[in-house]
């Protein structure tokens, strides 16, 4: 018998006498032929990698230090992160190669950077973020495959990416990020009793009893549709292993503390009131990982084209990089260097969260590697070269922090190549056209 699918159509199957439906994502058969419009136990210390991210970059001369290695200068853009420089690595000199094809402002470089292309449409990755690579590697141990928060409020804002259109959406509030984490079907892992919510247990097997109007759907599709359906049925069986792990009394986690609910609280562009949420969401992220509640998280300090601004103001930072006049004296646009430096005193915040963590022998940022990453570096002229970078942890001993590497005009990609090897991924080579590289950063290797 040959079913017919369309836009409402479910996919359905019986468990425990009860019929289950899984709802399908939107396919191109369900579009006109424009496609505009409807038609019809415990083990090792896991090691953890985030990403850390602010829009509009620096002030390129005020931030490369003009030494490599361990002795170099702290530049004026740099100064922030004296008090955690011996956990953080300052990367300059890479770029992202355009191979002819446009640079999208404020898209080209951080999309560059985290899938090893240069894009070709703006706002579109044309293969999975580095984030989601090593996600599908290490993820599948822990409750969440990642965590992603946005500190301006803006549930749009994220760079974590399967395809054009699956993104990994952010909670971008401390309340709704205590709510996932920490609130129902949270199992703390020293408690000394276990009890599996029965709601869990009946949503374990919905994917599994729909199977075969899921081989029938797949028949009747084309290949554009066959290629999202696997990426939505890959989503679900995710899920459905994240669930698995729910039913299983989680492991011991030495350095996992509950945290208290925190309250209401605005969000928004404003400065002071992304740097407040984002300094509680960080604790809390902190918290999940030390809880094994996940292994890959992102942040997002500020969006590319940064919309960050000070209380009272209408000016945001990417309006001031454009029209903000250089200052002939100091040679560089203040105001906007100061929401500059304002994101990398957060980034320096973040990094001692992680680092304030005891766990073993060491701390909690001892056991993760973080991408710290910008959309340019001089944000006037959208300029993706010479992209600001810093690494901060160790890896579990694999990474060596507290140097400055140049990458003396290098395709990025070395960069998401050592950090996938670092992660245990088996790649030898990664990136596209001429951002293709077999190379690490071997420096920052232990």
């Amino acid at each position: 018998m040959t079913l017919k699918f369309n836009r409402r159509s479910v996919l359905r199957g019986i468990l425990g006498g009860t019929t289950i439906g899984v709802a399908l994502p939107l396919l191109d058969c369900f579009l006109n032929e424009n496609g505009t419009a409807l038609a019809g136990n415990a083990g090792p210390l896991p090691i953890r990698f985030g990403t850390w991210f602010w829009g509009c970059g620096v002030n390129p001369d005020r931030w490369v230090p003009k030494t490599a290695g361990a002795d170099y200068e702290l530049t004026p853009e740099l100064s922030p992160i004296a008090p955690v420089r011996e956990h953080v690595s300052v990367l300059t000199g890479f770029r992202v190669v355009l191979d002819g094809r446009p640079n999208f402002p404020h898209y080209s470089g951080v999309l560059g950077t985290l899938t090893g292309t240069a894009i070709s449409v703006s706002d579109q990755v044309e293969a999975p973020t580095l984030d989601v690579l090593i996600s599908d590697a290490i993820g599948s141990g822990s409750r969440f495959r990642s965590l992603d928060i946005s500190a301006t409020g803006d549930p749009k804002i994220s760079y974590s990416r399967r395809s054009a259109s699956v993104v990994n959406p952010p909670e971008v509030s401390p309340l709704a990020l205590y709510t996932r984490v920490f609130g129902p079907g949270f199992q703390d892992p020293n408690a000394a009793d276990f009890k599996p919510d029965p709601r869990v247990m009946l949503r374990r097997s919905v994917l599994s009893v729909v199977a075969e109007d899921r081989r029938r759907l797949l028949k009747q599709v084309g290949s554009s549709d066959r290629e999202r359906l696997d990426e939505y049925f890959t989503a679900l069986r995710q899920t459905e292993q994240q669930i698995e792990m729910q039913l299983r009394k989680p492991p011991p986690a030495e350095a996992c503390a509950i945290p208290q609910r925190p309250g209401e609280a605005p969000v928004g562009t404003e400065i002071e009131v992304a740097t407040e949420n984002h300094r509680i969401m960080s604790q809390l992220l902190a918290l999940a990982l030390a809880c094994n509640q996940t292994r890959v998280f992102n942040v997002v300090f500020s969006q590319g084209g940064s919309a960050l601004r000070k209380a009272g103001g209408s000016t945001s930072h990417h309006q001031l990089t454009h029209e903000e006049p250089v200052d002939k004296t100091l040679g560089y646009q203040p105001e906007s260097t100061y929401f500059s430096q304002r994101s990398v005193q957060a980034w320096v915040e973040f990094v001692r969260i992680l680092a304030g963590i005891r766990e073993g022998d060491g701390t909690l940022l001892d056991n993760c590697v973080v991408l710290a990453h910008s959309d340019v570096s001089l944000a006037k002229v959208h300029d993706v070269n010479d992209l600001p970078i810093m690494l901060a942890g160790r890896a579990g001993g694999r990474i060596r922090p507290g140097l400055h590497v140049r990458g003396n005009g290098d395709p990025v990609t070395r960069v998401g190549l050592t950090l996938q090897q670092v992660m245990g991924l088996s790649v030898d080579r990664w990136g596209t056209g001429s951002m293709e590289t077999s190379k690490p950063v071997s420096e920052v290797l232990a």
